[in-house]
């Protein structure tokens, strides 16, 4: 290029309106820092005017006000650095309820086995304690005379002694004794020993005859007396002396009879004849003999409906069933024993009348005599008939059920201990 011909205007030159600088040598390392710095100073107050007016620094808000920051532990906190989320907890499986062992608990120990006595004296205490009571009332702190003689034959007669019962210990009571204080202790003992002179020549077991197979009972009674359960406990009792036993169910005007029948045949081991409701009592009772005699069992207890004693029509047919087991075997039955429910008091008496004329009742089974205060009866039973008592029952279970002992009944009755 010449000399004369205008230099081309350089970009710096056309930026700024005027001409490049001329050339300059090399800078050296001396002169850098003072070269770098002119242009800075030059270009100072043209930067401020283009540059953008600085931005005030305010001062940051809160950060709690805003934004809480999470409350982390220091150790997770790096400086320089966002804040570091904690680790969540492992979640804890929730414990089940601890299991509650109950303290093993021991078996109440079995009660001891009630004696008959017990069972006997418990199952009179409501008869004794009328008498008794009477008694203890009538005779403490008064004399004997003819007045307290006739208040001791009423309190016997309540009891259901029967009137010549009660007179004959009232007469056994006075004598001697006139004018005299007496202890009631004594008249007990008195009461006691009367009873059982009258009781004595009745109480007897009744005897199984080995040499008839089978030894038929037939068992009469009116309703409610206990009777098809006094049979159940009797099979019970032959089965545990080793007796083969057949029931023959001929209440057939009872369903429920003829059910508990059958389930006191299960319950002992025993044969049971049944047939429908309704059907003929005496051909049952017919067919069960003939069964019994094939198999050569022992006893065979014969049920029968129960009927009231001023029934001609239903006794009539009680007479049917005897007749019937007759044309089988002459000597049968070889026993009928009457169920009585202590219970109804004096009309046992007129139930022992009727059933010993229909059905040959040849001895006595007493019920219920833990339900009374009226047990005098069987004494008043007994000093008019005459007829064995063979069983009494005192409670629903089968050891309930137990042989007549005269004694042991007479001091019972008295409210007296068991004899030595």
């Amino acid at each position: 290029m010449s000399e004369t011909e205008p230099k081309k205007r350089g970009f710096f030159s056309r930026l700024f309106g005027r001409d490049e600088e001329p050339a300059k040598p090399a800078p050296t390392p001396e002169t850098v820092t003072e070269q770098a710095v002119e242009p800075v100073e030059e270009l100072k107050p043209e930067v401020e005017e283009v540059a953008p007016a600085p931005v005030a620094e305010t001062a940051a808000p809160a950060v709690e006000t805003a934004f809480p920051e999470p409350v982390t532990p220091p150790a997770l906190v790096e400086s320089d650095s966002l804040p570091v989320e904690p680790e969540p907890e492992p979640a804890v499986a929730p414990q089940p309820a601890p299991v509650v062992v109950p303290e093993p608990t021991h078996a109440p120990a079995p009660q001891p086995k009630r004696s008959w006595w017990r069972r006997l004296t418990e199952g009179l205490s409501r008869t004794s304690s009328a008498l008794t009571t009477g008694i203890t009332d009538l005779f403490t702190k008064r004399k004997l005379d003819a007045g307290t003689l006739e208040d001791l034959e009423d309190i016997l007669i309540q009891a259901d002694l029967g009137l010549a019962t009660s007179a004959k210990i009232a007469k056994a009571v006075g004598d001697g004794r006139y004018d005299k204080q007496i202890d009631p202790a004594e008249v007990k003992a008195i009461l006691a020993r009367e009873v059982e002179s009258i009781l004595v020549p009745v109480a007897q077991p009744l005897a199984i005859d080995a040499t008839k197979k089978p030894f038929v009972l037939l068992m009469v009674g009116v309703n409610g007396s206990g009777k098809t359960t006094t049979i159940g406990k009797l099979a019970a009792k032959f089965r545990s002396e080793g007796k083969s036993v057949m029931l023959a169910a001929g209440d057939t005007f009872r369903a429920a009879a003829i059910e508990q029948l059958r389930v006191w045949g299960e319950r002992t081991g025993a044969e049971v004849v049944y047939g429908q409701q309704g059907a003929d009592a005496a051909g049952l009772a017919f067919e069960a003999l003939q069964k019994a005699k094939a198999n050569g069992t022992d006893a065979l207890l014969i049920d029968t409906a129960g009927r009231l004693q001023n029934k001609q029509g239903l006794m009539d047919e009680l007479a049917k069933v005897v007749r019937v087991i007759r044309k089988q075997d002459p000597s049968a039955p070889h026993a009928a024993l009457l169920v009585l429910d202590a219970t109804v008091g004096q009309n046992a008496i007129s139930q022992v009348e009727a059933f010993r004329e229909t059905a040959g009742v040849t001895g006595l089974v007493m019920t219920k005599l833990d339900g009374t205060a009226r047990g005098g009866i069987l004494v008043a039973l007994a000093a008019q008939f005459g007829l064995p008592v063979h069983f009494i029952g005192v409670g629903e279970s089968v050891e309930d059920l137990e042989p007549f002992s005269a004694r042991d009944f007479a001091r019972a009755v008295a409210g007296l201990g068991e004899a030595a």
